[in-house]
């Protein structure tokens, strides 16, 4: 049974697209306790007993199945940490949804700061989306500091979806990753600041196995006053191949610092890194009030499809 209030609901929808309780494994998580839970026959969710968090079972072929770990915080001041650790079995193949909406209408900063670590079994496939989204009109802010450990086994793959478009005041985004031979991970960001919001980005992936592979692309939009971060490091130690790439827009008086680093150990260690950031491009805006839009909406219209 899920136990959830409306404003809850709408963040549930907001981070999680999810109109209904979803099919398959799901665990809820709503101001610091539990909200609903259900498990598969081959999807287990344990809780820890020794700190707040979960324990994700994946038996070994698992196919076409999904896990549902949404959070939502619409308390303000409250402040918590969460650790959760995925045990994905070998030659599986599942969807992982994640994410945080804080809805903060009081005066004290709310925080969620949640530790996923995933152990992928030799030839596993995730797919996994994290979405962060805040709303609510108090002083307080709402502030989420992810932490993504990856453990990769020989010919896995690992696809992640991370975005942030609206309402976070502050984010720290620390990602590791550790491939052994023949493992494929990409990684796309998405990520929109605005007013006086802030957000750093760090990726350190370590391509350790031969014919490894790693992909590293933010996109993100700077607004206003804020300030963004992307720090993506990429280390090959084997026969690999590594991309990393920032490709920004910048606003107002934002302002947006990308650190592509690339760290060569082997002589067979392919690695790109690319960097840009701009304005939008004055011919872009004119184009689209020629076809009826006003300039805002012409800028917004140049964002919504820059994001996607």
């Amino acid at each position: 049974m899920v136990k959830l209030d409306e404003i809850q609901k709408r963040l549930i929808e907001e981070i999680a697209d999810l109109h209904n309780v979803p099919d398959g494994a799901y665990n809820f998580r709503a101001n610091g306790e539990l909200a609903g839970r259900n498990t598969t026959a081959n999807i287990d969710i344990v809780s820890k007993t020794d700190k707040s968090g979960i324990d994700i079972h994946i038996k070994p072929g698992t196919k076409k199945e999904s896990v549902h770990i949404p959070v939502v915080i619409s308390e303000t001041g409250l402040k918590e940490t969460v650790y959760n650790d995925f045990y994905v079995g070998k030659d599986s193949d599942v969807v992982i949804v994640a994410g945080c909406g804080i809805d903060n209408c009081g005066v004290q900063d709310s925080e969620h700061d949640g530790v996923h670590r995933f152990f992928i079994e030799e030839g596993a496939k995730v797919r996994y989306v994290e979405k962060h989204y805040g709303s609510g009109d108090g002083k307080g802010q709402r502030i989420l500091n992810p932490v993504t450990e990856v453990y990769m086994e020989e010919n896995s793959s690992m696809e992640m979806e991370m975005e942030q478009i609206k309402g976070v005041d502050s984010t720290e985004r620390i990602t590791k990753a550790e491939l052994k031979a023949g493992c494929r991970l990409v990684v796309k960001e998405r990520l929109m600041t605005h007013g006086s919001q802030h957000a750093v980005s760090t990726y350190d992936v370590n391509l350790n196995g031969d014919d490894s592979s790693a992909d590293v692309v933010s996109r993100s939009v700077a607004r206003d006053e804020s300030k963004q971060v992307f720090n993506a490091r990429i280390t090959g130690n084997s026969k690999c191949s590594g991309h990393t790439e920032c490709d920004s827009i910048i606003m107002d008086h934002g302002t947006i610092l990308a650190i592509p680093s690339l760290d060569a150990k082997n002589v067979d260690a392919m690695l790109v890194h690319e960097a840009a950031i701009g304005k939008i491009a004055g011919d872009q805006i004119m184009k689209l009030m020629t076809l009826g839009l006003d300039e805002k909406e012409a800028e917004e219209q140049i964002i919504s499809g820059f994001l996607r």
